[in-house]
């Protein structure tokens, strides 16, 4: 079973919940951007956790089935059709032998989620078969006429339908502070949080760069390499925040301002070049 790539779109990349836990020997987690996407993908087919799907960056993909598959369409909201009729995000959709799934460029948000029931069977590397764009490790890029083979469904659909949750105009995320917030006078911690942060067109996977005016340092000197996590908010020698994306690399000279909510940073995943983010404090949960 497998599924042809007609049209590959701008970027389309193989991910699947990543590979966490290898911090320690320089090998970042990776995975999908938009991890309530993925989840909500899988729980639409009865796919496995660490099943791989295709993160589609804009839409302009174009798949062909050679035998009976159940997709399904999450993240990022465009037209869809198949063979030409339209058909719904957001809920499983039945592909027919030769049937063409169309996911046309996106009019919300920035990423698609492609699934099918068994997940892409392509081979795992370092257990995962997700692709990291920075450490080039993973498939590449998929291209036109590429066949991606396919695994075999198991499992019920836990979800008929979902509704897309993102919404057009600014994004607020929330950021716990920390834990060099203290390198930043409290003018500067003070902008970060009030100011309207444009994102940057030099956005990716590695890190959403935002634009703006500095952000003031109270301290001026180096910063050793340290862990960096994702969602973590480095703030460049120029004073401009980069909220980490999954591929990022396991440490960083830069000092770390905050780190975005784990939820936020799928948000961000769908960010437009030229939207505007805003930050608003978190508070620790009460036990």
């Amino acid at each position: 079973m497998s599924l042809v790539v007609e049209a590959p779109g701008a970027l389309t990349l193989v991910q699947d919940a990543g590979r966490p836990g290898l911090g320690s020997q320089g090998v970042g987690s990776s995975g999908a951007f938009d991890r309530m996407a993925l989840r909500t993908n899988h729980a639409l087919l009865g796919n496995h956790p660490d099943a791989a799907v295709l993160e589609c960056l804009g839409g302009g993909l174009v798949l062909r089935a050679t035998q009976e598959h159940r997709v399904a369409v999450t993240g990022a909201v465009g037209p869809l059709r198949v063979d030409g009729v339209p058909v719904g995000h957001g809920r499983s959709l039945r592909l027919g032998p030769g049937s063409v799934l169309d996911v046309a460029p996106t009019v919300l948000g920035l990423r698609t989620y492609v699934g099918v029931a068994g997940g892409l069977d392509v081979p795992p590397v370092l257990g995962s078969r997700s692709t990291d764009v920075l450490s080039r490790l993973g498939p590449g890029a998929v291209e036109a006429g590429q066949r991606l083979a396919v695994g075999v469904g198991h499992g019920p659909s836990s979800l008929r339908e979902a509704q897309p949750l993102l919404a057009a105009g600014d994004l607020t995320v929330a950021i716990m502070m920390g834990p060099r917030d203290d390198w930043f006078t409290a003018a500067g911690v003070r902008h970060l949080l009030t100011a309207a942060w444009r994102v940057s067109e030099r956005s990716d996977r590695v890190g959403v760069r935002l634009e703006g005016h500095a952000v003031e340092r109270a301290r001026t000197g180096e910063l050793a390499s340290e862990p960096c996590v994702r969602g973590s908010v480095q703030v460049t020698s120029a004073g401009l925040p980069v909220v980490l994306g999954p591929d990022h690399p396991v440490t960083g000279g830069y000092p770390v301002i905050g780190v975005v909510v784990p939820r936020d940073v799928d948000a961000l995943a769908q960010v437009r070049s030229g939207q505007v983010v805003r930050f608003r404090r978190a508070h620790p949960r009460r036990t």
